[in-house]
């Protein structure tokens, strides 16, 4: 699917207890009678990859710390100096596929894309998409289709710039596998704000999209690009020549969400606009009913564990997927959770006495080859699922 430009989503529900700020700006609705507390959860979804709905909240970093805003690690992609005799070898090698080429399936996802969107195609989605960001778009639809048909929204055609486009193709050994990572804008004029992977499906004999983040910043990762102008793809685990590898990245954006980012994330990542945004959403979150409820965020078994990693000037730029689940309950007999209408297709209008929300996610890292913080550049979430027990076998109390 594509996202268009992030947003805050806030939770858009009425609450028992005095609402918080809207994330993005926007009027909540009034407070919630007694016995029915709702607030559905931090939405960090991002809507149909055509039609998002993330987190990213253009006014953050005005409530957080100026260090937390502070992205000096993101800078323009430049090309490096003419190859040294360590760089010829990996100048032998092909490249993935040829610029053209990658802007040409650019394109054609796009088309397909559009095409599968406006009726739902998920067969037709399919074939332009897989990995974490299928889950992502499928959820979307399902999501859609548990609204009455005078709350659907018409659909609006898209497509990425590729006039814009930034393209880090790598070069590949023969029978490995053949990806390609592009920074996209899905507005003409404006700079890329978004960082997507292409993966080749050799058995299908196409390109599917396999991944997409929202950048937190107003200039792309530094790759570094070779005399040709491809990149270089390197090992995104186990490799000593960088700081830390996808694994333990991906445990510290896990900690970002179930702590605020005061344990391992604190001690892997440093401060950036990212970074502030999922501990923004784990601080309001977790405190959003007050003394009448809890909201815990937790790691989840994770399907999407390839990962994509691409040499900088000063390290890699790491692109990984992470599962984690948010579970909110009331705090004590005689309250419950009304799900909001967007929950429709999982949870049917029915009250709960605490519901448990997937999220599938899509991260960015700039990770340094010296022992440093690493900086989380963009991510991207959306809700898969959502499932919990009802207060009773109809919603005969909501408000």
């Amino acid at each position: 699917m594509h996202y268009p430009a992030p947003l805050a989503a806030p939770a858009d529900g009425r609450r028992l207890t005095p609402p918080h700020p809207s994330r993005d700006g926007r009027r909540r609705r009034p407070p919630h009678p007694p016995r029915a507390l709702h607030l559905r959860q931090e939405q960090l979804i991002h809507r149909p990859l055509r039609r998002r709905l993330p987190l990213a909240a253009a006014a953050a970093c005005a409530a957080l710390a100026a260090t937390a805003c502070n992205d000096t690690d993101t800078s323009a992609q430049d090309k490096s100096p003419a190859p040294s005799a360590s760089t010829e070898k990996q100048l032998e090698l092909p490249p993935a596929l040829t610029k053209q080429q990658a802007l040409a399936e650019i394109e054609r996802y796009s088309t397909t894309n559009n095409r599968a969107n406006s009726s739902r195609d998920r067969a037709l989605l399919d074939t332009v998409e897989d990995g974490p960001l299928y889950a992502m778009s499928v959820s979307a639809y399902k999501e859609t289709e548990g609204l009455t048909k005078s709350e659907r929204k018409p659909y609006k055609p898209w497509a990425y710039n590729t006039q814009n486009a930034e393209l880090y193709i790598p070069r590949i050994a023969p029978g490995k596998p053949r990806w390609f990572a592009a920074a996209l804008s899905d507005t003409k004029g404006k700079s890329p704000n978004r960082l997507a992977v292409f993966a080749e499906q050799p058995k299908y004999k196409r390109w599917e999209m396999v991944s997409v983040v929202d950048l937190y910043g107003k200039t792309l990762p530094k790759v570094a690009l070779d005399a040709d102008g491809y990149a270089t793809a390197v090992a995104a685990n186990g490799n000593q020549d960088l700081a830390a590898g996808a694994d333990l990245l991906r445990s510290g954006v896990l900690d970002n969400f179930a702590t605020g980012g005061t344990r391992s994330g604190k001690k892997i990542f440093a401060p950036s606009k990212a970074r502030a945004q999922q501990i923004k959403v784990h601080d309001e979150t977790t405190v959003q009913y007050g003394d009448k409820g809890t909201s815990v965020f937790t790691g989840a078994a994770n399907r999407y564990k390839d990962a994509y990693a691409l040499k900088t000037t000063g390290g890699a730029l790491i692109l990984f997927a992470h599962t984690h689940t948010q579970t909110d309950a009331v705090a004590h007999p005689g309250l419950q959770i009304n799900p909001g209408k967007e929950d429709n297709a999982w949870l049917h209008g029915i009250p709960r006495t605490s519901i448990r929300y997937t999220f599938v996610c899509a991260n960015a890292v700039t990770v340094p080859a010296k022992a440093a913080p690493s900086r989380l550049v963009g991510y991207t979430c959306a809700r898969t699922d959502a499932s919990g027990p009802p207060v009773g076998s109809a919603p005969t109390d909501r408000a």
